[in-house]
């Protein structure tokens, strides 16, 4: 049991994380929230939960999800980012490309 946890445990602390852009729109008010994170297969966890206990820290994202509900908002993936080996290089890159994507979708950064 503890070699099995242990695996696992190691597994966990070695997996690839895919960094990004993504964006939350709603389909009602045409709104649009972009922004950027170190993980995209967690980040949309991380946003809805703080939207339900009413904290995000974008207070027109909280807005349009405390009139439109979880139904009215969906998330999505603007950009994946090449694995860097740099932390450093890997966030000047987001910085870049959340830019970007703002100007593109004329949307509010998260």
């Amino acid at each position: 049991m503890t070699i099995d946890r242990k695996a696992a445990i190691t597994a966990y602390k070695e997996r690839k994380t895919i960094a990004g852009i993504y964006v939350v729109r709603c389909a009602a008010s045409g709104q649009a929230w972009v922004g950027q994170a170190p993980n995209l297969e967690t980040i949309q966890n991380r946003i809805w939960f703080s939207l339900r206990q009413g904290s995000h820290t974008c207070s027109s994202l909280q807005a349009t999800w405390n009139t439109q509900g979880e139904a009215g908002l969906s998330f999505g993936e603007c950009e994946r980012l090449e694995d860097e080996e740099s932390a450093y290089v890997r966030n000047a890159l987001l910085k870049e490309r959340l830019l970007h994507w703002r100007d593109e979708l004329k949307a509010e950064a998260i």
